[in-house]
Formats: structure tokens, C-alpha cells, sequence
């Protein structure tokens, strides 16, 4: 089923776009990740330009992270206060974003620098939740059980001023904390077309040492209101956001949200983190291999 993508000027099959969407959702059900970090570089592989699958990923993220909130908000497992301040600086990061991404557009090298964001940051992050995951899964077949990890929030934040209380978390700590984390996230969005969740997740639990029932449902909320951010960002300065691409992901995304939020308590943790590692490990080294290849054709010339 071809479909003609206005934006990205270009036919895709419409049901292949419509699956990547689905897999977007169910990583966001089941780890509370926009899923966008592995959306844009599908997007990219299957042909579409960087900056349009940066722009329309974002608005696609806002879809699943929609249907996942629901779903946690309904196991009271979503903290607000907590959410809101996070929100706050997420809005502030896209605009912030959105102007280094006009600079890096108009100097010519903003595809460059996604593929770069995202080589590093998806291995960095794949290798240290395949670690993790390689140590939680060898405790488990030596019937040693693991040491309970002790929730407790970094000495950087805690020596911050203004403590507010967020009692869904079980926290007593400055709301400068979750802003900041919240505006490098609204950065990443704007620049990667990401939920930001696969850094919001670990942040929320090993620097804000936030309750874990909480963190997946909270970082589904932040996520929803900064894309929608970013997406309207991208609408009005870069315009790279293409309608029908969205659309289809969007059919995928919000299916397979909730079933993704099935499968989180049916699958052993630690396997569930050690299959997204693997994921997330082979995505990078593709895009570092995409940034050294050499293309058949160097230059290519696009209609006026």
C-alpha cells in the first residue's frame, strides 16, 4: 500500500510505517519510553530525510505517550507534581532546541548531527543497561539474590535550595532538579524527535531517586506535553513535520501502547531490559556505520 508523504516528498508503504508505529508503542507501554529513539532511525533507514523523521517522530511519540498515561494513571501510578515541573522545563528545552536546530539547519549540518546525538547517546545508554541487565540475569540463574538498591537522590540534589515536597514520589527535594532534567530533554526532543524517556527513566531513578511505581507513569506525562511542545515548535519554524507520516505512525503507536503495558507485568525485568539493550546497541552501530560509509553517489541534485 503505497502513500505519497507530502513533506518528505517521497511513497513509503504505508504498512510498514504503520508497524515501525507499533513497535514505538509498545517499547512506550512497556519501559515508559517515547519510543522515538528508535523511531527516527528506522524512519532514516527506510529512506525518509533526517529532518523530517526527527520532526514527525516527535508528534507520533505524543500519540503512544497519550494511550500509556491512561493506562498508569489508572493504577494510580503517575506523579503530577512531580510531571508538572518536569513539563515546565521540557517547554523551555524545545524552544531552546528549536533555535540551535534552525542554526545547525542553516549552517547545513543538522543530519550530521542527529546521526552523531544518536550514535552516542543509544550506545552509551545500550551498553549501560546491557550490563545492568547482564548482572541482574547471572544473580538470578545463581540463586543469589540482588542487592536491593537503595533509593536515594544524588548529593548533587540534594544540597539545591526551595525543597518541595512531591509525596507521590516519596521525595523532599528542589524543584530545580526535575526543571533542569526537564529542559535537557525538551533539547533532545526538538533535536532527535525523541520522548527523551530513555534518559527521563534513569535520571528520575538513580539522580532524583524517585519512587519506582512512579517513574514509568510520570515519564509518560512529561513526555506527552513536550513533544506536543516540540511538534508545534517544529510546525512553526522548521516545518519539517509531514501530516501523513505522523498519521500512520500514530495508528501503530496507540495499539500498541496498551499492549505494551500488558506485557510490562507479564515479562521478567531483567530480560525485557537486556532484549531493548541489544536493540538499542545494533541501532547505533548501524548509524555509525551509515555516518562512515560512502555513498554510491556523493551528490545528489533535488528539484527546485
Amino acid at each position: 500500500m503505497d502513500v505519497y508523504l507530502p513533506i518528505a516528498n517521497l511513497s513509503v508503504n504505508g504498512l510498514v510505517i504503520v508497524a515501525l508505529g507499533a513497535i514505538t508503542g509498545v517499547l512506550s507501554g512497556m519501559f515508559g519510553v517515547g519510543g522515538g529513539f528508535l523511531t527516527t532511525p528506522l524512519l532514516i533507514f527506510y529512506g525518509i530525510p533526517p529532518t523530517v523523521a526527527a520532526a514527525s517522530a516527535a508528534s507520533q511519540v505524543t500519540g503512544a505517550s497519550v494511550s500509556g498515561v491512561f493506562a498508569y494513571t489508572k493504577r494510580n501510578a503517575v506523579d503530577y507534581h512531580m510531571g508538572l515541573v518536569m513539563v515546565a522545563g521540557g517547554i523551555l528545552g524545545s524552544g531552546i532546541g528549536a533555535l540551535l536546530f534552525r542554526f545547525l539547519e542553516s549552517v547545513g549540518q543538522i543530519d550530521t548531527v542527529i546521526n552523531i546525538l544518536y550514535v552516542i547517546l543509544l550506545g552509551t545508554i545500550g551498553g549501560l543497561m546491557a550490563h545492568e541487565s547482564y548482572l541482574a540475569i547471572r544473580a538470578a540463574r545463581s540463586g543469589a539474590a540482588p542487592l536491593p538498591r537503595k533509593r536515594r537522590h544524588h548529593p548533587i540534589v540534594a544540597s539545591l535550595p526551595l525543597r518541595w515536597r512531591f509525596y507521590r514520589s516519596g521525595l523532599y527535594i528542589s524543584p530545580l532538579a526535575p526543571l533542569l532534567i526537564g529542559v535537557g530533554v525538551g533539547i533532545l526532543t526538538m533535536l532527535m524527535g525523541v520522548g527523551g524517556g530513555f534518559i527521563l527513566v534513569p535520571a528520575m531513578l538513580y539522580i532524583l531517586g524517585m519512587s519506582a511505581n512512579v517513574v514509568v507513569g510520570t515519564s509518560l506525562f512529561q513526555i506527552l506535553f513536550v513533544t506536543m511542545s516540540s511538534t508545534m515548535m517544529h510546525a512553526l519554524t522548521t516545518k519539517a513535520v509531514d501530516i501523513v507520516l505522523a498519521a500512520l505512525l500514530l495508528l501503530g503507536s496507540v495499539t500498541g501502547a496498551q499492549i505494551g503495558s500488558q506485557l510490562a507485568g507479564k515479562v521478567q525485568p531483567q530480560k525485557l531490559r537486556m532484549i531493548l539493550a541489544i536493540i538499542v546497541l545494533l541501532v547505533a552501530l548501524r548509524m555509525a556505520f551509515g555516518l562512515g560509509f560512502r555513498p554510491s553517489e556523493i551528490y545528489s541534485v533535488e528539484p527546485l
